[in-house]
């Protein structure tokens, strides 16, 4: 090989390299109502950076308690309050971030009559009247549940519906015991609804009755890879990521 193609060849070999070397493993934990969103969005972020993405899911409660306490994640998403997890010191807290709004929608199996649930009496007579509803399991952290807990004590009939529910491990549990036929009514974030089989979205319940849950991001404040963690945040926050998240029911936070 002569001189003239070694030094040609040569500088492709070290971009290449240098290339390799930027590319960092980033880890990421967030609560299921986010999911599906930031499953589609890892492989364009993946592609156009050369970083990759290791992402863990879990509950709302369980996912805030962990940043809390200080579990190595890069970028963790949270649901509020923030005020723990800025007192824990754990995350970067110019570094907050809104990504996404989520609510809680009623389901119903698919090809079914979508009932009305356009006001809060509307879907105080639905509850009253069903046979059985499902909803994720609140005592174990699942935001959902711990929002339609809430719910069911705004509409005066927490204690009336108490021999009508099933509760489920999960959004996608709950979704389940609806597609079996087991209730005739399921609730979760509509995130996690539109992802099942057997089952339609009705629609979000009522702001009156339920707040949309805000899901923030943040840069960890130990981090070993601070840039790449921050082009992550920028990204699940951007205009394709806006996109992205209407797709999968839920509304951008910026």
């Amino acid at each position: 090989m002569n001189k003239f193609l070694v030094w040609a060849v040569a500088p492709v070999f070290i971009v290449g390299m240098s290339a390799a070397v930027r590319a960092n493993e980033i880890t990421l934990i967030a609560p299921g109502g986010i999911r599906a969103a930031v499953d589609q969005m890892i492989p364009a972020f993946e592609k156009s950076t050369g970083h990759k993405v290791k992402a863990t899911f879990g509950s709302g409660g369980g996912t805030k308690e962990r940043v809390i306490n200080g579990e190595p994640f890069d970028v963790p998403i949270v649901q509020l309050p923030l005020d723990p997890v800025l007192a824990s010191g754990h995350v970067i807290a110019a570094s907050e971030t809104p990504l996404a709004f989520v609510a809680v929608g009623v389901a119903v199996r698919t090809g079914a009559p979508k009932p009305d649930i356009s006001s809060a009496d509307a879907v105080k007579r639905l509850l009253l009247g069903s046979k059985a509803i499902a909803y994720p399991n609140a005592a174990s952290g699942a935001a959902a549940g711990v929002s339609f807990n809430e719910t069911l004590q705004k509409l005066g009939i927490a204690d009336a519906m108490k021999p009508k529910i099933k509760i489920a491990q999960g959004g996608r549990g709950a979704m389940e015991l609806l597609a079996k036929g087991e209730v005739d009514i399921g609730l979760t974030f509509i995130s996690e609804i539109i992802t099942e089989p057997g089952v339609e979205v009705v629609g979000p319940l009522p702001r009156d009755i339920s707040t949309p849950t805000a899901l923030v991001g943040f840069v960890s404040a130990h981090t070993k890879e601070p840039d790449a963690a921050q082009a992550l945040l920028r990204y699940l926050s951007s205009p394709e990521a806006a996109a992205v998240y209407k797709q999968r029911g839920m509304e951008p936070g910026r």
